[in-house]
Formats: C-alpha cells, structure tokens, sequence
C-alpha cells in the first residue's frame, strides 16, 4: 500500500487579538474547522500515524483539534519548527526525517509553504476553486505518495482529495464518528472530569474554590477530558491549569452529575483532590480566576452547582476515616 501525506493548512486565524504573528490564536470558526477535518479524517478510516506541526499557535492548536476528534491526544502531536513560515525545501527536510514505518503522515502549516509543496509534489496542474484559493484556511489535501521520502521529486505524488471544512457538516456526531445523533461540538466534549482540592490545614478541613472565567460564581476545577487521557488524568491537568494545584488524585470518584452545554447535557465525573502543592500567585496562569480556602461548609453555600455539596461532605468523611 503507498503511503499517504496530508497536508492541513491551519484554521481561520484571529487578527482581533494584538499579538505577534507566531502568537496569533484561533478563531472559533478556526476551531470548529480544526475539528469538521478531525472528524471527517476519522469517518474515512484516515487517522493519521504521525502528526508533525509548526509551533505556531494557530497551527499548534489546529494540530491538537483535529488530533483530539480522532481520539489520539495532543501528545500526539510532534512541533517541528521548520514547519513555520517554511519554504518548501524546508518541507520536504521534514518529510524526509519521518519514519518509514509511518504510513499516513499529517503536516499542519502554513500558506504559502504549503501550497507551494503541494503544487511541486503534484507536479500537473490542478483545479482552482472558483474562489482562486487552492489551500484556504482549514483545508485538507490527501496525496499517494511513494514509499521513499529521502529524495522526493516533483510529481512524485498523486493529488487525490481536497477536502475544504467549509463544505463539511456543522455538527458533529455522537457518540461516535458513526452515531446518528448530531451535536454542536465534537463527541469528546460531552464528557467531563472535575476535582475538589483539599487539605488539613491546622486541623481543619478545607477546600479550594475557584472563580468562573468571567468571576460571575464560584465553582471547582472542571474541564473537558482529553481523549488518550483517564478520566482520573484529566481531573489532576484541570486542577493544575484551573487552581494551579497539584496533589493526589483518589482512584475513586465521589460522584457525578449533569449540565446542559453546546446544546446537549454533558456528563461530569467528580474525584477529590488531596493538594500537596500550590502554585504562588505569579506564577498561576490562571490568577485572574481566584481561588479561595474555605471550610467544607462555605464551599457547599458558595458553589453554584448545588450537587456538589454532598460530594465534599463524602470527600470529608474518607479523608476523616484515613486518620
């Protein structure tokens, strides 16, 4: 079977944020766009085997997205910082450092670098969109590519999709790549991990709150579980990134509950958090939410979502039959 090369270029870019252009995020159509390939790439029985990317933001996170709706992580995902700005020499240097044994390789780039090597791999002319745009923002192209890339020349592929997000469903199906059920975010979404930090301070029992993004209530670090990652994993990477804590996470959850988001109810899975480490203030990335120490029974009148109480009084009582 001849190997395969796709080329990404990143999703539409957002120039309202005054930022460098290698810092330059994602708009939230260039995620959703991000995501429709990561779905169709995972419908065709396409996930790719390696996933190299410019380090750039918007390509990074375009990089990610995808990966995610196909279920391999961003773990998964190697930066190459040739692929930034790259010519396409500077391409084909990478292509030529992939592995043989990977047989479907995605590169997520940049305009004109990609453009540019796909035209020089095809090497025969190739039908412009009636917009003049042979590779916009979130477009996918799928080349045959021979066995050998050490020494690729022109023409030594084989154009055989465009696959533009723009032209894919809005929605996504769920649970899976063949539910029949559509949503209004990828699958993965709809299931979610969250933890309730703790500690024995002076021989009382406390828990960490944490302001919402936009300071409106108070809640706990909670947060989409990353596909390639335990339920459990997740839980501890949103009390780092969200409370900027880590500790010990209990390998049994205290419970779980409901809330309604992007048009469906999602599914949250509670685990207590024993915290054995936190971040200074400068050094929290997300200060601007606030967190607070409160005692048990504080935490169950300040948080928003009343199901939690009795949560905390369960992660009480375990902490409480340890001593």
């Amino acid at each position: 079977m001849a190997r395969e090369l796709l080329l990404l270029r990143h999703g539409k870019s957002d120039w309202s944020i005054y930022v460098n252009d290698y810092q330059r995020p994602l708009k939230n159509r260039g995620k959703r766009g991000a995501q429709r390939i990561g779905d169709w790439l995972q419908q065709q029985g396409l996930v790719p085997d390696l996933i190299y990317a410019s380090p750039a933001e918007r390509a990074l996170a375009t990089a990610q997205k995808c990966g995610k709706v196909m279920g391999i992580g961003a773990k998964n995902v190697h930066l190459d910082k040739r692929i930034y700005l790259a010519n396409p020499q500077q391409l084909l240097d990478v292509l030529a450092d992939c592995p043989d044994e990977a047989q479907c390789v995605m590169l997520v780039g940049h305009y004109p670098g990609l453009e540019q090597l796909l035209s020089f791999l095809s090497n025969r002319p190739i039908e412009i969109p009636k917009d003049g745009k042979l590779l916009p923002t979130a477009t996918l192209a799928r080349l045959a590519m021979p066995d050998d890339w050490h020494n690729l020349k022109a023409g030594s592929a084989t154009l055989m999709q465009l696959v533009r997000a723009a032209d894919l469903p809005k929605q996504f199906p769920f649970p899976a790549s063949d539910g029949q059920e559509l949503r209004d975010r990828p699958a993965y979404y709809y299931t979610q991990s969250s933890v309730i930090p703790y500690r024995i301070n002076d021989g009382q029992f406390e828990i960490m709150i944490i302001s919402s993004s936009k300071n409106n209530h108070w809640g706990i670090p909670k947060g989409i579980a990353d596909p390639g990652h335990s339920l459990q994993k997740s839980a501890a990477k949103e009390a780092w990134e969200e409370a900027g804590v880590e500790g010990d996470v209990a390998q049994i959850t205290v419970g779980s509950y409901s809330h309604s988001k992007w048009g469906a109810t999602c599914t949250v899975t509670v685990y207590p958090i024993a915290v054995t480490r936190q971040l200074p203030e400068d050094e929290w990335q997300e200060r601007h939410r606030g967190r607070r120490w409160v005692s048990s029974k504080e935490a169950i009148n300040l948080l928003k979502q009343e199901v939690l109480g009795p949560m905390i009084i369960t992660a009480l009582e375990k902490q409480l039959m340890k001593q």
